[in-house]
């Protein structure tokens, strides 16, 4: 598995989604969304070790991403007033293509 290529495709999905339904904030968002993505690589890669050996589930896998981008708070949107219901849901957003982009790389060679 390569990790780069997740990590790009990863970005590349990301800043789509900030695009085509987060315009009114997004550099608030593009920030945290780095931010995250640097605090969450080592972690990100061993996750997807893990899932991909067969060690993890998708439900485990997704609980994990939950906890993490959780802890990284989404700082710029809070300064910038978004309600805790839109923080969620963005953060829900951002989960969905997160997993979706890991289940793409690694269900084909399972």
């Amino acid at each position: 598995m390569d990790n780069d290529k997740l990590l790009k495709e990863l970005e590349s999905k990301l800043k789509n989604l900030i695009t085509e339904n987060y315009k009114e904030i997004k550099p608030q968002l593009e920030k945290d969304l780095n931010t995250f993505l640097e605090k969450s690589k080592t972690k990100l890669e061993r996750w997807l070790f893990l899932f991909s050996s067969g060690d993890l589930t998708e439900e485990e896998l997704e609980w994990l991403l939950k906890s993490q981008l959780d802890l990284v708070s989404l700082q710029g949107l809070q300064t910038a007033g978004i309600s805790k219901i839109k923080l969620n849901t963005i953060k829900n957003n951002i989960i969905k293509i997160i997993l979706n982009v890991i289940m793409g790389l690694i269900i084909p060679t399972r």
